[in-house]
C-alpha cells in the first residue's frame, strides 16, 4: 500500500502523474520551526515528522511526507491569509530571489528503508508595479501557497527566472526524486510482459 502523508490537492494532483494506486491521510503534524533551526533543515525534518506520523498507524506501507518552506531576504516565508497579506507578501519580493527547499521522505514499512531528499529551486523575481500584483491577486488569489504565486499558472510570468532540478518541486512534491525512491525501495510496478506476436 502507497499513502501520501499530506492533504495537500497540490501533492496528490503530482503524485497522481504516477498513475500508482495510493491514499492520502493527514499526519496531523504541527509545522513550526524549532529555534536557530535553517530553512533546508525544517522543511527535512517536517517531511520526516510526517512520514513517520503515518507510517507508525500503516506499518506495512509506504509512505511519502514532504514539506515545502520558503526563504526570502527576511526569512521564512509563511502561506498568506488575504488578498491583502498576498498582495504584501509579492510586494516584499519584487526584485528579490527566494530559495524554496521542497523535502521528501520515504519510509517502506516492509523493509524498514527510508529514501530522503531535499530540492532547492531558486525563484529570481522581476520588479513588479503595484497595478501588476493587484491584477495578478485578482485573478489567481494563491493564498495556500507559501509565496503567494503558482507557478503553474499566471504566477509563471512573475519571475526573471527560475533555476531547479525538478519543476514539480516548486509545486510541493519533487517527481523525480519520488519516482526514484519508490524504485530504490522496490515499489515500482514491473513492466508488464508482452506476448509474442
Amino acid at each position: 500500500m502507497l499513502i501520501l502523508a499530506s492533504t495537500s490537492r497540490y501533492r496528490r494532483e503530482l503524485l497522481q502523474r504516477l498513475h500508482l494506486p495510493f491514499v492520502a491521510e493527514s499526519p496531523g503534524v504541527g509545522e513550526t520551526r524549532q529555534p536557530g533551526e535553517a530553512v533546508r533543515d525544517m522543511a527535512l525534518r517536517l517531511a520526516c515528522e510526517k512520514a513517520e506520523a503515518v507510517a507508525s498507524r500503516a506499518p506495512t506501507a509506504c509512505v511519502i511526507g514532504s514539506d515545502q518552506a520558503a526563504e526570502g531576504p527576511d526569512g521564512v516565508l509563511g502561506k498568506t491569509a488575504d488578498a491583502r497579506a498576498q498582495a504584501q507578501q509579492l510586494a516584499s519580493l519584487s526584485g528579490q530571489t527566494v530559495n524554496f527547499w521542497t523535502a521528501l521522505a520515504v519510509i517502506d514499512g516492509v523493509s524498514g528503508q527510508r529514501v530522503l531528499h531535499v530540492d532547492r529551486t531558486i525563484c529570481r523575481f522581476r520588479v513588479l508595479g503595484q497595478a501588476e500584483i493587484d491584477r495578478y491577486v485578482s485573478l489567481e488569489p494563491a493564498w495556500d501557497c507559501a509565496g503567494g504565486f503558482k507557478c503553474e499558472g499566471l504566477g509563471i510570468s512573475l519571475f526573471e527566472s527560475i533555476e531547479t532540478m525538478d519543476p514539480t518541486a516548486l509545486i510541493g512534491l519533487p517527481m523525480i526524486a519520488t519516482a526514484r525512491a519508490l524504485r530504490a525501495l522496490g515499489r515500482w510496478p514491473a513492466a508488464p510482459v508482452l506476448s509474442a506476436s
